[in-house]
This record gives C-alpha cells, sequence and structure tokens, in this order.
C-alpha cells in the first residue's frame, strides 16, 4: 500500500468528510434548541447562554457544513465547546463519560484541529482560494 498516495490524495478528503459530518451533528444542536427541531421539551429562554450557543450552533454548524471562513469559525466554536465544558459538565463529575462532556471535548478538538488544518478541498474556502489564485496569476500574465 502506498501511504504517500494515501496522505497526498486521499487525506485532504477525509478532512472535508470530517468537517461536514461534525458541522451537520453540531448544527442539529443548534436547530434543536433555537428552532424546536428536532422536537424539544426543554427549549432555552432568549438570550441565555444556552440560547447563544445554540445560535453558534446553527450559524457555525452553517458555516462550517460549507467550509465558508472555516479557520476562524472553527477556532470560536472550539473555545465554545470548551467553555461549555467546564461550565455546564466539569462541575457534575471529573469523568466526561459521567458528567455527559465527552461531545464537548470531541468538537472542542475536532474544532480546534479544523482551525488549524483548515476546511480541505470540498469547501468554499478552497473554492475562494483556488478564483484568487486563478485571478492572481491572470494578472502576472497580464490577461483578466
Amino acid at each position: 500500500m502506498n501511504t504517500d498516495h494515501l496522505q497526498t490524495v486521499w487525506a485532504p478528503r477525509v478532512l472535508s468528510v470530517l468537517r461536514i459530518v461534525a458541522a451537520l451533528i453540531f448544527f442539529e444542536h443548534g436547530s434543536q434548541k433555537l428552532l424546536g427541531f428536532p422536537p424539544t421539551d426543554n427549549p432555552p429562554a432568549f438570550l441565555s447562554l444556552s440560547w447563544i450557543a445554540g445560535a453558534m450552533e446553527l450559524v457555525g454548524g452553517a458555516f462550517l457544513a460549507l467550509g465558508l471562513f472555516t479557520r476562524p469559525v472553527a477556532f470560536v466554536l472550539s473555545g465554545e465547546m470548551a467553555f461549555a465544558y467546564w461550565l455546564a459538565h466539569a462541575p457534575r463529575s471529573f469523568f466526561p463519560v459521567l458528567n455527559g462532556g465527552d461531545a464537548a471535548i470531541l468538537y472542542c478538538f475536532v474544532f480546534l484541529y479544523l482551525a488549524f488544518g483548515g476546511a480541505g478541498p470540498w469547501s468554499v474556502d478552497a473554492l475562494r482560494a483556488r478564483r484568487s489564485s486563478a485571478a492572481l496569476l491572470a494578472q502576472g500574465t497580464g490577461r483578466t
């Protein structure tokens, strides 16, 4: 098996898949809090911390799913998940499996990775970068 091929061709694609799947599940948390879908028995109060987190999850999840402004959005959402873990989960128990914070920890570190790794090739960010480099190339050769 040629691992160079895996690294150069498939690793960026799998990064995009990781971003999309994590973002869609994250988006669902926001849609449940703000839109009531899937239905919930306990919607957050308007402008409460939970409601603000839901807004960040809904908007940030959409941006990450599209791969738009991935690095800054992922960095902010990573911080949100760290904040959520220490504020809501850690006081319940030292162990993440007991305090329900395992998803928050995973989101925190997946988003932190995306903040440094970028969106991958299947993203609006990559499309914008290709268009920008094509425009620069066209300027350099005198074509517009």
